[in-house]
């Protein structure tokens, strides 16, 4: 079976979180620095390949109120460039609150502020991917 890949982008970081093969778990990878854009696109295609990647999911922040801000704007940005090197089924889906519930479980587990800013990345990616399988298998 494929797997799906989770990002949570960032202007410096981007968070990685990937599923297993039968699309039940969600696993954060270590993130990935996003600049310079050829060097994280040329990891990011590693993924991809290693992990027989079939869908990618991108979190869309978005404000309480639904509405978008700079951020979203940003990330619009980043799936268009994603989409010019990497010919995937690429999809946005709301990430709101993924970092705060993150950060959250990271303090739960014991990780200091330190060690949960270098891990909060890649957990608000895994929750949001998280989110997807689960909605995925309430609905089937």
């Amino acid at each position: 079976m494929s797997r799906i890949l989770a990002l949570d982008y960032g202007a410096k970081r981007t968070g990685v979180a990937l599923s297993d093969p039968t699309g039940t778990l969600a696993s954060p990878l270590p993130y990935l620095e996003t600049q310079p854009f050829r060097k994280f696109f040329g990891k990011l295609k590693e993924i991809i390949r290693t992990q027989e990647v079939e869908v990618i999911l991108v979190g869309l922040p978005r404000n309480m109120d639904g509405s978008y801000g700079a951020s979203a704007a940003a990330v619009r940005e980043f799936v268009t460039r994603l989409k010019e090197v990497i010919i995937l089924d690429i999809q946005l889906v709301d990430e709101r609150l993924s970092t705060v519930q993150a950060s959250r479980l990271l303090h739960e587990a014991g990780h200091n502020t330190r060690e949960q800013k270098e891990r909060v990345d890649s957990a608000s990616a895994q929750v949001l991917l998280q989110s997807f399988l689960d909605a995925r298998q309430r609905s089937s």
